[in-house]
Parts: structure tokens; sequence; C-alpha cells
């Protein structure tokens, strides 16, 4: 699909960090139509994934060419006192989208996530076999398999640790990092026992909109290049932000936030995009460069404050 100024994408559940993104890459290129249940930006229209009359009739006004459903609840705690509620976000929100982009035969983008591994191995590329440990990777993976087993035309897109947004919409570790380090955190406890792939927002919004145009359809791993501990995410960031001497970043295993952090999560979640490096179509940057892109954000925002 060339997506040209008349091309019209409908973005569900664009509230949120990747939202963001998504909705600038896009919105500079073609029309769109950004809905979610948190109104937070003034671009943003009210839909509701989990109702499928509500989002039925809102994308039905806007008779779009191509659907992106960004919409979930990420927060893996969250969605495990929340149960029925992760499902009806992610699991029932997907499947009421797919049903609406089958009927009206256009192509649906759905994200996944690195989270519906196991952790058992090591690194994880497009064809290994998913085995979810918690809510939250099981109703994302059941999107992930009601998408690609009823539709034709889709683009599932497995993302790692997201990071994006700045201080006032990335919810995820690096913003969690920065909070501490301003409410004047002189040492910061991370893990080093939890292993993955960063992903940018930006350039995974670009991805998205790079693969849309090719019309290569089906499941990809969309993550940065190279792989971290949790640990050295972190001492990359303090780093990046000038900060090495004033903030030590001190190694625990995950058995120090058992209470905090109770939801089950993989060992490792690290990915590998072999399917888009083997199609020529692997637009990610290395995470080390994607972080330092990112943390100019926080800089900004120090210097601000």
């Amino acid at each position: 699909m060339k997506i040209i100024e008349s091309t019209k994408v409908y973005i569900a559940g664009c509230g949120g960090m990747l939202g963001r993104a998504v909705y600038e890459v896009f919105s500079s290129k073609c029309i769109v139509k950004a809905t979610d249940i948190d109104l937070n930006i003034n671009w943003l229209e009210y839909a509701d994934v989990r109702d499928y009359n509500d989002i039925n009739k809102s994308i039905a006004a806007f008779s779009p060419d191509i659907i992106i459903n960004l919409a979930a609840l990420t927060d893996l705690e969250h969605c495990e006192k929340n149960q029925e509620d992760s499902w009806l976000t992610n699991a029932l929100g997907a499947e009421n989208i797919a049903i609406i982009a089958k009927r009206l035969n256009i192509p649906m983008v759905y994200i996944s996530t690195a989270g519906i591994f196991d952790g058992e191995q090591d690194v994880y590329n497009d064809f290994d076999a998913p085995n979810p440990l918690g809510i939250y990777a099981k109703s994302k993976y059941y999107g992930e398999v009601f998408v690609k087993t009823n539709l034709e035309k889709f683009f599932i897109f497995r993302a790692g640790w997201m990071m994006g947004g700045g201080p006032s919409k990335d919810k995820k570790f690096v913003n969690k990092i920065y909070k501490q380090i301003k409410s004047g955190s002189e040492e910061l406890f991370v893990v080093e026992d939890k292993l993955g792939t960063p992903t940018y927002t930006k350039s995974f919004a670009q991805g998205i909109f790079n693969l849309v145009e090719t019309d290569l359809y089906g499941l990809y791993n969309q993550v940065c290049g190279g792989d971290c501990s949790r640990y050295d995410a972190a001492v990359e960031f303090v780093n990046l932000l000038g900060l090495s001497e004033k903030v030590k970043v001190t190694k625990v295993s995950s058995e120090y936030f058992k209470n905090e952090y109770f939801a089950p999560r993989p060992a490792s979640e690290k990915l590998v995009n072999m399917k888009l490096d083997a199609r020529g179509v692997n637009f990610m940057p290395h995470w080390k460069d994607a972080l330092s892109e990112y943390a100019e954000e926080y800089i900004t925002d120090l210097k601000a404050n």
C-alpha cells in the first residue's frame, strides 16, 4: 500500500507512549483518525476497543484504508490484578478490530511483545514458539493468534523493552529511572538478571510505516539492534545524562523487587529481527544509538528544571 496524502489511517489506542510516535509519523504523510479512552491530547477522539459497537461506529464513520491497533494494558502488575480488564482490552479489543478489518477488507496492524516468550531460550527469532507466562503476555498472545488466524492482510510487530514519549508519556523503565534521579536518589538498584532488547518508539513507528508500504504482510520481530540487561541500560542512561559521578547504579537480582514487581517475567526477552533482515527492511538502530537520541529529551528536561 503506497501511503499518499489521501490515505486514511485509523489508529486505536493512540494515547500512550507509542501512540505519540505513530501519530507523528503517519499524520505527517496522510489523513489520520486517532482514538483512545484517555483523551490526554487534543488530536484524540474517544473510542473504546473493548466495546464492539462503539469502536465499529467510530471506524465506520472514518472509512479507513488501514487500521493500526495500539490499544493495550501493558503494566504487568495491573494486568495480574485486573485480569478481566486485561483480557477485554488486550485480547477482545484485538479481536473486535480484526473482525472489523476483515469485514472492510483492509489491512490491520497489531503490536505484540517479546513478553510472550518464556525466557527458557537466550534469544528468540520470529519463528520461535511463544509460551506466555502472565496475564499480560497471555492476553497479548491471544490477540496475535486471532489476527494471524483470521486475516490475510495483517502486520504483527513484536516490540521489546519500549522506550519513548519523554518525561510526560513514558511509563516504562527509562522514565522510572529518571523519576528516581529527579527525586534526588544517588543510588539506583537495578536488576541484572533480566535481559532484553530495547525498542525506541520513534524508530518502531517509522518501521511500521515503511513495512506497511511494502505489502509484505506477516509477523515481525522489530526491536533495536543489540541486547542488554536492565542494569546495562540504566548505566548507559545515567552516563548519557552526564550523572555517572553523582548517581551510583547497583546490581541486584529480581528477588530484590519481588514484592513490587510480582508478575511473572521471562529471564530473557531478547529478540532478533530475522525476517526484517532477510527481506532488507530492518530500519531499527542499535539500542545505544536510540537511547542516546532519546536521552536528549531528558537532558532538556533536566536543564529546564
